[in-house]
C-alpha cells in the first residue's frame, strides 16, 4: 500500500480506531489498515474499503461481516465506518461502549470492545 493511500485512510480517523475509537497514541502497537469487506468476500484496495484499527479490533473481526445479535440471536452485519456513522450506533456510558442497534451490539460483541483492558484504557483517558 503506498504512502498516499495510507494517508487517505489514516486522516478521516483522527488517529483512533474506527472501531472502537481507541486513540493511537496510547496503544503499544501500530494501528493497521484493515479491509472492512475482506477481500475474500469482494473487498476492493480502495479507499473506500479500507480503515483505520486498532490491532485488538482488527485482529478479532478477521474476515467476519457479521455476527449474532446478543439477545435475539439474529445475524446481523457489522459496523461499516464508511457506510455507518458511529454516534447512530454506539454511545459512551463512562468507559464503555454500549451498542444502540442491532449493529452496534454485534459490533461490540465479536469485536470485544469492553475488553477488561480496553475498559481499563478508556477509564484511565476519561479520567474515571
Amino acid at each position: 500500500m503506498d504512502t498516499a493511500l495510507r494517508e487517505l485512510v489514516r486522516s478521516p480517523a483522527g488517529g483512533r480506531c474506527e472501531y472502537c475509537h481507541l486513540p493511537e497514541q496510547f496503544s503499544e502497537l501500530y494501528f493497521h489498515i484493515e479491509h472492512i469487506i475482506p477481500r475474500q468476500h469482494g473487498g476492493t484496495d480502495g479507499a473506500e474499503n479500507l480503515a483505520l484499527a486498532c490491532p485488538e479490533c482488527n485482529l478479532v473481526k478477521g474476515p467476519n461481516l457479521a455476527g449474532v445479535e446478543p439477545g435475539t440471536h439474529a445475524v446481523v452485519r457489522l459496523f461499516h465506518p464508511r457506510r455507518d456513522k458511529w454516534t447512530e450506533h454506539f454511545a459512551m456510558d463512562g468507559a464503555l461502549i454500549v451498542g444502540k442497534t442491532p449493529i452496534g451490539r454485534v459490533t461490540v460483541s465479536l469485536l470485544r470492545m469492553n475488553d477488561a483492558r480496553r475498559l481499563r484504557v478508556r477509564a484511565l483517558l476519561s479520567g474515571l
